[in-house]
């Protein structure tokens, strides 16, 4: 399958769609793994968008362990104001999390080692991959894919995202920085609020087979292996044609 737009989403993120290379220089990534913790990660997720007014980090399973939020910068050379807000938002959402040693920040100023940007093999049968945010709790128990992610719902999952300007990645480090200063009890993932709902289209058309395996997947009636199943079966399927194409 050509995957020359899952290509080009990559490279307009994160400035890189080589898969040799792990996370390029316009990438900021925060992990959460043994476990995986999606209702403690997503607290972040929602709480940039609603808190702070940014744009929505990327959401991956990555292959083995845990979820990670992909944080797309506009340009190079915000290595550091990056890794500020990583840290702030950690103390902001996670300051109960234990053990620390859980997580993972990574920007292109780490000395530690750099996640590889998925689509990636993480181990036989196991695939890193993004995922839309309605998808990602469902993961929460194997996350990963167990074959190689669809380039065009990859594709699809990314072209939703925006990356992160310097003027507002500075502003909402400089809000973090007061709240955490003079809140006695930082917020947790238990009262984080509520996700806005995503502008535009919907993550995947609206077509008969989608709508079931949606429905199987949101069932909390419904084995959770199965709605895992429905899960990686919306992410394999290929990408529907618009109406009238």
């Amino acid at each position: 399958m050509n995957d020359n737009r899952l290509q080009q989403e990559l490279q307009r993120l994160y400035g890189s769609h080589d898969p040799a290379v792990a996370a390029p220089a316009r990438a900021a990534v925060l992990e959460l793994a043994r476990p995986a913790d999606w209702t403690a990660l997503g607290a972040i997720w929602r709480g940039v968008q609603s808190d702070l007014g940014l744009p929505a980090p990327a959401i991956a399973v990555n292959g083995r362990d845990g979820f990670q939020l992909w944080f797309a910068l506009t340009e190079d050379g915000l290595a550091a104001e990056a890794d500020a807000l990583l840290q702030a938002l950690v103390r902001a959402y996670l300051a109960e999390l234990r053990p620390a040693t859980r997580l993972l920040r990574w920007t292109s100023s780490s000395q530690t080692t750099a996640p590889s940007l998925p689509p990636q093999r993480a181990a036989p049968g196991q695939w890193s991959a993004f995922v839309a945010p309605d998808l990602a709790p469902v993961f929460s128990e194997e996350p990963w894919l167990d074959t190689e992610p669809g380039p065009e719902a990859q594709a699809e999952v990314l072209s939703r995202l925006s990356c992160i300007p310097a003027t507002q990645l500075r502003a909402a480090l400089a809000s973090l920085d007061h709240t955490i200063g003079r809140a006695p009890n930082p917020p947790s993932a238990s009262t984080a609020p509520a996700a806005p709902q995503p502008h535009g289209a919907p993550a995947f058309p609206d077509c008969e087979p989608r709508r079931f395996l949606l429905r199987v997947m949101n069932d909390e009636t419904v084995a959770m292996a199965l709605r895992i199943e429905a899960a990686k079966a919306l992410l394999l399927a290929p990408s529907q044609p618009e109406p009238g194409a």
